[in-house]
This record gives C-alpha cells, structure tokens and sequence, in this order.
C-alpha cells in the first residue's frame, strides 16, 4: 500500500466493536514499567478493519486535522482529534492525549504539525515509541500508519481533503 493512499472499499474490513482487553492498574507509583520481552513488541499490522462510526470520523476530518483511533490497549476504541501544533501524548495528567498505564512515560511523546504534516516525536520514554514496528525518535506520520505507546496500537489518519490534495500535487 502507498504511503500517500486512503484505503479503498474494498481494502476495509468491517467490525461491529472495538477490540481490546480493557485492565486497569491499581498502582498508584510514579514509575514507568518496562515490558517484560520482545515478544510484547511484536509488529502485527491490524490491516484496514474500520467501523462506520470510525470511517465517518476520518470523513469528517477538517484540512489540518488528523485523528488517532487506538485500536489496542486499555482504551481500545478511544479517538483522538489532533487539531493543533503540537500534542504531547503520555502518563501525565495534563498530558493532551493521557494514558493512564505504567507502560507508558510521564512525557512520552508529542505529535507536531507543520500545514498538514504530521510528525511524531518520542521524548525519550523508557519503553520507547513505534510508528509500523520500528523504535523510533522522530518520524512523519503517513496516513493509515500505526503507532504504538507503552501497550497502546494506535493508526493514524488525515484528513481526507488533505490526502486528495497530496496525491494531486
């Protein structure tokens, strides 16, 4: 699959529910809990199985806009709309996208923007950030991409107006 391209009807599967455990940790630490192996950060993409109500989400996109459905972890199904120049992901509470889960760092990443690109910034988290299995330290984000935060599997998408207008130009 392009970089570049919106998936096509007939590469959606479609899903009634979110999947995911959901668990929830009693600790109230302030540490950041590795993972135990490797084996827990395994890269299996999760294709394009979109619902209607997170296909007319992406729809819905304004130019400028992007959103991250979570697809795993503790909030599976949980969207969020990133709408501004910077986005900082992590444990803390006033974090812009928080995840309550010792997986993942006080300040674990932010997500920037520069016109309708968007690039993903780890902020030295223990456990590390991944955009499509790799660890990385800073990289774009492209549409249908998955990251991953601590436990968390997220994909992210742009605006479809903003997709239209990259592949024309």
């Amino acid at each position: 699959m392009e970089d570049y391209r919106r998936p096509e009807p007939d590469d959606i599967r479609r899903s009634a529910d979110a999947r995911g455990d959901i668990v929830g940790s009693d600790r109230g630490s302030d540490i950041t809990q590795t993972f135990g192996h490797d084996s827990d950060l395994s890269f299996v993409p999760f294709g394009s199985d979109l619902g209607e109500a997170e296909l007319e989400a992406i729809d819905a996109l304004p130019s400028g806009a992007a959103l991250l459905i979570v697809r795993s972890g503790p909030t599976a199904g949980a969207r969020y709309l990133l709408d501004s120049d910077v986005t900082t992901v992590g444990r803390h509470p006033e974090a812009d996208i928080f995840f309550d889960d010792v997986t993942v760092s006080r300040r674990h990443a932010e997500i920037t923007r520069q016109g309708a690109a968007f690039e993903l910034v780890d902020q030295r988290s223990l456990n590390g950030t991944y955009v499509n299995g790799e660890r990385v330290d800073r990289a774009t984000l492209t549409n249908g991409a998955e990251v991953r935060v601590g436990k968390f599997r997220l994909n992210f998408f742009v605006s479809p107006v903003d997709l239209a207008a990259s592949s024309e130009g």
